[in-house]
């Protein structure tokens, strides 16, 4: 059985004394592939390097609205630049942050509207951040047309879901999942289709329940797998096999 980290920021500082360890940790469990997004453009060439430490650990180039501070509008076109050269298998990860206060929705609309025209023009899927701010995601990705992609970390609703499915979307759910309290999150997993849903950890963030307040990691896939697996009430091979599919469809990956 082979499972798909499909987001997983394995470049993060938090991995640097036992990234090796890690993954090793991670093909132990089954997952032997990584989608790693980036969050600014400083760390692009970070990314690419950690990428290179083992086969099944693939970037995606983005900026993420959390770090708009960072951005520079000259960074769109640096992204375009890494597009062409390196053919990552996404953009990402980007979108729209409503929650964090003081990140300015309207340059965040502007940085995040950029990368969708590029994913676009370079036919590539999305990684995109939507908190507090699906309904204005959607709106985005209607307006520019045209793409596909993955909602990680989704938090939203069955209806926003149903139009996510619609524009050819998928779902990322990774740690959130296993917390009983995410009553609202477990529904929507229970019943929609599994063509639509990706698993995730977001490592070393969104640790399960069985590593609460801890370092999330890839190995952990295997938590959320089972807690989806039990909610649909389908065998876990099953669900494995079906998301490891939807993720070489969406992100071109050898299987």
């Amino acid at each position: 059985m082979e499972l798909v980290d499909s987001h997983c920021h394995l470049d993060a500082p938090g991995f640097d004394p036992d990234r090796g360890a890690v993954i090793d940790r991670a093909r132990a469990a089954g997952v032997r592939t990584q989608v790693v997004p980036a969050v600014d453009a400083v760390q692009w060439p970070r990314l690419r390097e950690v990428c290179r430490m083992a086969d099944g650990l693939h970037p995606a180039y983005g900026l993420h609205p959390m770090y708009l501070a960072s951005h520079r509008p000259e960074h769109l076109q640096d992204l375009r630049g890494w597009l062409e050269r390196e053919r990552p298998v996404a953009v990402g990860e980007c979108g729209l942050d409503y929650y964090v206060e003081g990140l300015d929705p309207a340059a965040q609309q502007v940085c995040f509207e950029g990368q969708l025209r590029l994913a676009r023009e370079f036919d590539l899927p999305v990684i995109v951040h939507a908190r507090r701010a699906v309904d204005a995601v959607i709106a985005s990705l209607r307006r520019i047309g045209g793409l596909r992609g993955v909602i990680h970390s989704w938090s939203g609703s069955e209806e926003q879901a149903r139009q996510l499915w619609k524009l050819d979307f998928m779902l990322g759910i990774g740690g959130p999942v296993t917390y009983e309290r995410a009553r609202r999150l477990r529904r929507l997993v229970a019943t929609m289709p599994l063509e639509h849903l990706l698993l995730e950890t977001d490592a070393p963030d969104q640790p399960d329940a069985g590593i609460r307040g801890q370092r999330n990691e890839p190995a952990r896939l295997a938590a959320v797998l089972d807690a989806v697996a039990a909610l649909r009430d389908q065998p876990r091979e099953e669900v494995a096999r079906a998301t490891a599919a939807n993720a070489a469809r969406l992100f071109g990956l050898a299987r």
